[in-house]
């Protein structure tokens, strides 16, 4: 494959991640002040309606099938209209229902879309290219919350939701049609299997990707309600908030992508599962303001080591598993994403401590899991 192949693929990718960023970090930014002050929903509800945004995350499995009728680099920017078309709609039905339906729509088009792009980073680009991508494309996404999250702030002066989840959703339904209009293929990277891969030799990447997702998920559902809730954060403050972390993680995301190189997936995944056991402790019995605005960029600090994840299975997979196989793992990511953030809103009504508690026994597991990594450069 030649450079301008990889440079072209590479371009694609990019214009997505900025879509992809824009409308996700909008609807995140948005989200739990839209829903605690304009929808007034409680703990149980936003946990439920956390799971339900999983749902296509569990049905990611499907991609197989879809690719059978859809070429990959069409159907991502297929994937972001829909995302686009999400997060519009969400401040146009401000009932518990209509913040089901519209979270659906946007879970829908992020989860494929998070499918086909990390097979097409991994189809693409090497060994050794494949993670400092990836920690470039995390870096783009920081950049582009990172203006989002500006915008917010002072468009949330003269806007109201509904215009700003609008304004937003256009924005990534536009950047996707120009998407559809490129073709940044080459007929030089190995064919996909076109049908569901399981393998017995790829079952620590299964098993780390499971309890990633329980555990994310519990921060997802959780962290942010947790400010809004019991710290009384404003929209200004959290989107504050959003831009600190995000100015942090562009600096930040390259660096990791070059360290899993440096220092091999098992020693930095192993810092990131230490680290969140003492973080998820903190939010369970933080008390301070500032701390917990604290915990939540550590939070993303170490969530972006998970690209490790996806370099070790870079690493031990035949090269045509790569795509149906990151089908798989999301769904097995979301196995558990679907029923925790429920059951964790459920759990929340008893102790808020408890969903914390538990994401950190998950981070212990996950600690042990990743002992048992051997990659062909043996780190």
């Amino acid at each position: 494959m030649s450079d301008a192949d990889r440079r072209r693929m590479y371009i694609f990718l990019l214009v997505m991640t900025i879509a992809v960023a824009t409308g996700f970090q909008a609807w995140r930014t948005l989200y739990n002040n839209f829903a605690v002050d304009i929808v007034g929903l409680t703990g149980q509800q936003i946990g439920i309606i956390q799971s339900v945004r999983e749902i296509p995350g569990f049905l990611a499995l499907l991609v197989i099938y879809i690719l059978l009728f859809i070429a990959e680099h069409r159907l991502a920017p297929i994937s972001i209209a829909i995302l686009g078309l999400g997060v519009g709609l969400t401040g146009s039905l401000p009932t518990y229902h209509g913040m089901i339906i519209t979270t659906l729509i946007m879970s829908f088009g992020f989860h494929y879309y998070e499918t086909i792009n990390q097979s097409l980073i991994l189809q693409y680009f090497d060994l050794k290219k494949a993670p400092v991508i990836m920690g470039r494309l995390r870096a783009m996404g920081s950049a582009t919350n990172l203006i989002v999250g500006g915008a917010i702030f002072l468009l949330s002066m003269a806007l109201n939701f509904q215009q700003l989840f609008w304004l937003f959703g256009i924005i990534v339904i536009l950047a996707a049609f120009w998407c559809l209009t490129q073709n940044p293929t080459s007929a030089n990277v190995h064919p996909q299997h076109k049908k569901m891969i399981l393998r017995w030799r790829y079952w620590l990447f299964y098993l780390l990707n499971f309890f990633a997702g329980a555990r994310r998920q519990i921060f997802v559902a959780f962290a942010v309600f947790l400010m809004v809730d019991k710290f009384q954060f404003t929209i200004q403050e959290i989107t504050l908030l959003f831009i600190a972390n995000n100015v942090i993680n562009w600096w930040l995301s390259p660096a990791i992508g070059r360290a899993v190189n440096k220092f091999g997936e098992r020693k930095v995944l192993s810092l990131e599962y230490a680290a969140m056991i003492v973080v998820f402790i903190s939010y369970a019995y933080v008390e301070s303001k500032m701390l917990v605005a604290l915990l939540y960029v550590l939070d993303h600090i170490f969530f972006n080591f998970s690209l490790a994840i996806k370099s070790y299975f870079q690493k031990i997979a035949d090269p045509s598993d790569i795509a149906p196989s990151m089908a798989v793992s999301f769904t097995i990511n979301h196995i558990a994403a679907v029923v925790v953030p429920a059951l964790g809103g459920m759990l929340w009504m008893v102790d808020y401590k408890i969903p914390f508690l538990a994401a950190a026994g998950l981070a212990g597991v996950s600690l042990t899991l990743v002992q048992l990594i051997r990659t062909p450069d043996n780190r």
